[in-house]
């Protein structure tokens, strides 16, 4: 049997992770792509990090920053009356810093491919950095703010250490697919593990079909005038 419960449950953390994303990643990859700061490598080192680090270790660091003991553990607790960790809103924290690199690369890349002269002659019209970033940059770049989405979304919804770590696995709260597929093998219920893991392969195909189509498409590759 399907459990439901943990695919919405899914559903509605990918979604509201690739809100969150989106939001974070058009300045954060507006900022990495142009500035000129020296240091910026630094921080594009912090936010590609979750790339090379185990899920785990992230994991166990996110559960120790939410904790009741964590400054801002305490200041939840205070705040809402309930811990963070272990809970839905507590995903949410841990999905967006695991993801945000799927989510800022594409936008990021995006951004480098335009040509610095439409932004040079936009500047030299007299408009101001957020009329040229909203009028020329983003929409010369919307293929890979897309991608940015769609990623961050399936990233999303296939993640299991972080989200065991922080969240657990607890029904209707905290109990994602990939924890459901886990909870089933170790149940050894093979059948229904492999009736939610076809879906989960099946819509990991079809973000993959979609990405690589959307960069496949013919006015996708044409240079810019």
């Amino acid at each position: 049997m399907m459990d439901w419960q943990a695919i919405a449950l899914t559903a509605r953390l990918a979604a509201i992770v690739s809100v969150i994303l989106l939001i974070i990643s058009l300045p954060l990859a507006h900022w990495l792509t142009f500035s000129r700061r020296r240091w910026s490598f630094l921080v594009e080192s912090i936010v590609s990090l979750p790339l090379v680090l185990p899920p785990t270790v992230l994991g166990f660091y996110l559960l120790m920053a939410t904790g009741t003991r964590s400054p801002l553990g305490r200041w939840w607790t205070e705040w809402s009356g309930h811990p963070l960790a272990f809970t839905f809103e507590g995903l949410v924290i841990a999905s967006v810093l695991y993801s945000l690199p799927f989510a800022v690369q594409p936008v990021a890349a995006a951004f480098a491919q335009i040509d610095p002269s439409l932004r040079e002659v936009s500047a030299t019209l007299g408009a101001s950095g957020f009329r040229t970033f909203a009028r020329v940059t983003l929409p010369l770049s919307i293929e890979g703010v897309i991608a940015g989405i769609v990623l961050s979304f399936a990233h999303t919804v296939g993640e299991f250490g972080v989200v065991l770590m922080v969240g657990g696995n607890l029904p209707g709260i905290t109990r994602t697919v990939s924890i459901s597929i886990y909870d089933h093998v170790q149940a050894l219920e093979y059948g229904q593990a492999n009736q939610t893991a076809l879906v989960l392969l099946a819509f990991s195909m079809l973000v993959l079909m979609a990405v690589y189509g959307l960069r496949r498409r013919p006015w996708a590759a044409a240079p810019i005038a």
